[in-house]
């Protein structure tokens, strides 16, 4: 049991920590909306995610009373890669409605914050440490869909963060594991060392199961977009998602919790009209999450009803966020241009306004931090004037760095 004990360092695949885990990444992220058909549109028709899995919290019984109203109950997990899944989409009264543990709160439309750690040992002595921390433990074990072992925990907003290892991949046919293999989900965690996937599959197939059975999404839109030499439904790729902007009602609070406790780096700090702003890493881009001030959400033109000020999604290079744009706008999404300071580390990017008002960040490049764990200074970063979009731009030294994204794009 990982203990925590000031001064110790813990072994992290041999290599000695301040913590028994390093998050290496944003692995997944859940938004809630009100209106699942408008949702589902954007999301899937219009931002080119993939529905990976459908789970129906109800396990198939007849809709109680207290959801009627709500439309679609069921969940949706999406995908850009071979990640199982990248995005999840809830409806957010079904949640409502459906909380019996006190989790649920009106402004908070995140229904996740996935962090990647890189074993199962991680996650096992994670929730140990941040158990005996008195850190607020929600869950424990491994779901299904998507394989993955996981602990879950609420930050002092109430945003749920997990962090988990092992997500399933999704492979060139496109399908995921059938519901009829999902016995293997625990709602504890396993003596280890726990068997692998590898024979967990075989298993499944030798009782009789047909891998090749899973669901496999169908694309809504034709094929019309020539993106570098690929057809596309639309004229750009996600390669990346991230970063996580959220507004928070306790600076000091948060920031102890996602630097002190998760054990996020900060990279830098800016003041925007006279409010803190702090940008967070857990690799090597400039940012994996933002915190602002839940005072500047008005002040900005954001929606006041959510606490979410914006997920990022990154596209494959500057062409296509300029493509991006335009085939947004002509799809009737709202676009707002936020001003530069409150994203430092990237230089050219737009707000989409989901159909509940949820801003989602299109952007094509993030600065890069070197081994001295450095940010660039402001002075030397490039300039961006608000609302022109030049054809092209000179390479900066980090152009196209960072996680590149496996596989074709379609």
């Amino acid at each position: 049991m990982a203990t925590q004990v000031p001064g110790k360092k813990y072994d992290v695949g041999g290599v000695l920590m301040e913590r028994p885990f390093k998050i290496r990444r944003l692995g997944h992220f859940g938004i809630n909306v009100a209106d699942m058909e408008k949702g589902k549109r954007f999301y899937r028709d219009l931002l080119g995610f993939r529905i990976v899995d459908v789970r129906d919290p109800l396990g198939g019984k007849p809709k109680p009373d207290a959801i009627k109203d709500f439309g679609d109950h069921q969940g949706y997990f999406f995908r850009y890669q071979s990640d199982h899944h990248a995005f999840v989409l809830y409806n957010h009264n079904v949640r409502g409605a459906m909380d019996r543990l006190g989790r649920w709160r009106k402004d908070v439309t995140v229904n996740q914050i996935t962090w990647q750690v890189q074993s199962l040992q991680e996650v096992v002595e994670a929730n140990d440490w941040l158990t005996e921390g008195g850190n607020n433990m929600v869950r424990r074990g491994r779901d299904m869909p998507g394989s993955n072992w996981h602990t879950y925990l609420m930050d002092p907003d109430w945003f749920q963060n997990e962090l988990y290892y092992g997500i399933e991949q999704i492979g060139w046919d496109g399908y995921s594991k059938p519901h009829s293999m999902h016995e293997g989900e625990y709602h504890e965690f396993p003596t280890l060392p726990h068997r692998s996937e590898y024979a967990e599959v075989n298993d499944a197939i030798a009782k009789g199961m047909d891998p090749r059975k899973g669901y496999r999404h169908t694309e809504t839109l034709p094929e019309t977009y020539d993106a570098q030499g690929i057809l596309l439904a639309r004229p750009f790729k996600i390669t990346r998602i991230g970063p996580v902007r959220l507004f928070v009602t306790d600076m000091a609070a948060s920031l102890k919790f996602y630097r002190d406790t998760l054990g996020f780096t900060v990279t830098e700090e800016v003041v925007y009209k006279g409010h803190r702003c702090v940008f967070l890493r857990v690799n090597t881009e400039h940012h994996s999450m933002a915190l602002y001030p839940i005072e500047l959400r008005k002040e900005i033109g954001l929606s006041e009803h959510t606490k979410l000020a914006s997920f990022g999604v990154q596209v494959a290079n500057y062409r296509q966020l300029r493509e991006a744009k335009d085939f947004l706008k002509q799809n009737g999404v709202e676009i707002k241009e936020l001003p530069n300071e409150l994203y430092p580390g990237i230089d050219y990017s737009f707000f989409a306004i989901d159909g509940d008002g949820q801003a989602i960040q299109f952007y094509y490049y993030m600065e890069q931090i070197g081994w001295d764990g450095k940010a660039r200074p402001a002075a030397q970063r490039r300039a961006v004037k608000p609302g022109v979009w030049p054809e092209t731009l000179d390479a900066l030294s980090d152009s196209y760095t960072g996680e590149t994204l496996l596989g074709p794009w379609n």
